[in-house]
């Protein structure tokens, strides 16, 4: 039979009715012929509370023992989901990554998934098992110990069981109905997308919007596997949600997909270092060594042999970030003037596959911006987005003249 993977977030899955709820959905594809994998996440709120308990409990955690807690929310989901369905008579077993396996790196908390043997699954499928319903989020270790892929590891998991299995889809049922072209929180007019292609969802996850996690995107696009994006607290129909997929089934689309933004950037400077070979690295090898996750870099024209590198990061690894250059500046490695810290920024992006064809659109973008009074900080490019980084406080009032101007609450 055809195989089918649907996707339950903590909020689709958060109390016992939800869980019902979402069984039913579970049942009615069933009832269309398909044997299903259902990947659940921990209950809403779940994992953030045993968490707490790890760290209350030891603030300088074990990981292997950090992952063995955390991990037991996704499995008692797991089982309630399977009590569920075995009480609508539709044969269901719950499994726990170690029980599939779904083998992972051993790099506790933050685990990549490197191989899912079908065979365990497709016996069970073979038995007359309709589904298997997997504790998201895990996997084991070379080792032997439970593992987890980090925050948003279901969508991981779900997809990487779609490619492992050969799915027809990969459905995610999370809290919205589908992947907008903006924030429809910030901006009224966002309008949601039927279809999205890989690239663009991959960018648009990168730069802020929560819908899809990043690694499950790059999963899906490596194994060509079409991903369904759901609201699990609505009616559903066959074009319901929003279909991510390779750019070639899409046949018109807007030059822009969507503008997303980030509110937690800040910019640093480091003022007057040497403009030689070598320096840039200094910089950014003591950056990584300390885990700051650099994004835009921006390297001023030299005067005296002398330039400024502006580099921006998320705002909890400021610390991080002066400490480390602080480190390499004591130990003579690296010499400058003085390092500035701005906290107040934000990132907003525009992206689409279509700025490969179409010229002006960082024009517009720049102008858009020039009109309301709003200056840019740093810009970076890629062949599908652009990105600049502006004061926070003006980031809604630019994300909304960027969305009109666009014209994104129309279809192509």
């Amino acid at each position: 039979m055809p195989v089918l993977v649907m996707k339950f977030g903590g909020t689709s899955v958060a109390n016992l009715d939800r869980i019902r709820r979402a069984a039913k959905r579970v049942g009615v594809e069933v009832a269309k012929g398909y044997d299903v994998i259902v990947i659940v996440s921990a209950m809403s709120g779940k994992t953030n509370e045993l968490v707490g308990w790890v760290n209350e409990t030891s603030p300088l955690f074990d990981a292997r023992e950090y992952d063995a807690v955390v991990s037991s929310g996704e499995n008692v989901t797991a089982g309630l989901m399977a009590l569920t369905l075995q009480e609508m008579d539709v044969p269901a077993r719950s499994w726990q990554g170690w029980q599939v396996p779904l083998k992972t790196t051993s790099a506790h908390s933050q685990a990549r998934i490197e191989e899912i043997p079908p065979e365990n699954i497709n016996a069970k499928f073979g038995e007359g098992m309709r589904v298997a319903v997997v504790a998201g989020f895990q996997g084991i270790s070379p080792e032997g110990r439970i593992t987890t892929l980090g925050r948003g590891g279901s969508d991981t998991t779900a997809v990487a069981f779609a490619a492992a299995f050969e799915a027809e889809r990969c459905d995610i049922y999370t809290d919205v109905d589908g992947v907008y072209t903006t924030d429809p929180r910030i901006c009224d007019k966002a309008r949601k997308l039927d279809k999205i292609a890989f690239e663009e969802m991959l960018e648009l996850a990168s730069l802020g919007a929560k819908v899809l996690q990043t690694r499950s995107v790059e999963l899906a696009m490596r194994y060509k596997v079409k991903l369904r994006v759901l609201s699990s607290f609505e009616e559903q129909s066959d074009e319901a949600g929003t279909l991510v997929c390779d750019e070639e089934e899409i046949m018109e689309s807007n030059v822009v997909a969507g503008v997303a933004y980030s509110r937690d950037e800040a910019k640093l400077t480091v003022q007057s270092v040497a403009d030689r070979p070598g320096i840039a690295a200094h910089i950014f090898t003591a950056l990584s060594e300390a885990g700051v996750n650099v994004d835009m870099i921006v390297q001023d024209i030299s005067d005296e042999g002398r330039t400024d590198m502006t580099f921006s990061c998320p705002t909890d690894q400021v610390a991080r970030a002066e400490q480390a250059l602080q480190a390499v500046k004591e130990k003579g490695e690296l010499n400058y003037a003085e390092l500035l810290a701005d906290r107040d920024v934000a990132k907003v992006s525009v992206v689409g596959i279509g700025m490969r064809s179409q010229s002006g659109v960082a024009a517009k973008m720049f102008k858009v911006l020039s009109d309301e009074g709003i200056n840019i900080k740093v810009i970076t490019t890629s062949e599908i987005k652009i990105s600049v980084l502006i004061d926070r406080k003006y980031m809604e009032l630019a994300v909304q003249a960027l969305h009109d101007a666009f014209e994104l609450d129309k279809a192509a």
